[in-house]
């Protein structure tokens, strides 16, 4: 009997934190060499959106020629739950999609922007190459979450991430009051997102329910060149600030 092939490498690939701007960053600017060069060997992904894989697949191709071309990619996406429900709790079974990776191929792991299984989904699919015994490896780029945090002056040694906030008003203002809580209790830094349509209905409620002492932070487009990245007391910002734009993708954190 033949012995199985090993199994392959799970990269995970960031990508750039452009998507759905109106602006693009270089890409070279965003992501390092290692990284891109990295990407363009490899012809088997998971990823949320297949449209979006091959566009940031055609900007690397740009750079550094594709291992294979971008209609030979295997691409396959999470399925439409994981997108609903998320796939950090470990309730769905990525198994099937890692096929390629038990059958010796090196994949690729990739989200629309940034870090993928990071403030996204993915998380899934690097659990069954843990569990198949395959080697995961993440690649440096850009992580939103973190180059907010160090940008907003707030606590870098203590934070959490909590996703998203409530749609609903009532429960909205719940959850920020008591995010306010922890991070003036504790020292906790409290970060979130919101979809960028609703940017401007978060940020009334933030102003809305936040102590004046409380430290808002926003950073918003990071990595382009319009990229902004304010952080005040609420007091202040009531006093003068503008709310974000609802088409920039922002991280908001709050903090003492």
């Amino acid at each position: 009997m033949s012995t199985p092939p090993a199994p392959g490498t799970l990269y995970l690939v960031p990508a750039p934190l452009d998507f759905g701007c109106e602006a693009q960053a270089p890409l070279q600017d965003a992501l390092p060499e290692g990284t891109l060069r990295t990407a363009a060997r490899l012809t088997h992904w998971v990823c949320e959106n297949a449209k979006s894989c091959r566009a940031y697949l055609k900007r690397i191709d740009a750079l550094h020629p594709l291992a294979a071309p971008l209609q030979a990619q295997q691409i396959t996406e999470l399925p439409r739950e994981v997108h609903k429900k998320g796939d950090h709790g470990g309730q769905f079974n990525a198994a099937p999609l890692i096929a390629p990776l038990l059958a010796g191929h090196d994949m690729g792991l990739v989200s629309e922007a940034g870090m993928p299984a990071v403030a996204d989904p993915g998380s899934s699919v690097v659990r069954a190459a843990h569990d198949a015994g395959a080697r995961v490896v993440p690649l440096v780029g850009p992580v939103s979450l973190l180059l907010a945090l160090a940008a907003s002056g707030l606590n870098g040694q203590n934070f959490a991430f909590t996703g998203y906030l409530p749609q609903d008003a009532g429960e909205r203002a719940e959850r920020i009051r008591a995010l306010e809580g922890l991070a003036l209790r504790q020292g906790q830094s409290q970060l979130f997102i919101e979809t960028p349509y609703r940017n401007a209905a978060l940020w009334q409620a933030l102003l809305q329910h936040l102590q004046p002492n409380t430290r808002l932070a926003i950073a918003a487009g990071l990595t382009l060149a319009q990229a902004r990245v304010e952080s005040r007391s609420v007091r202040q910002w009531r006093q003068q600030g503008e709310a974000p734009d609802n088409r920039t993708p922002v991280v908001f954190a709050i903090g003492r």
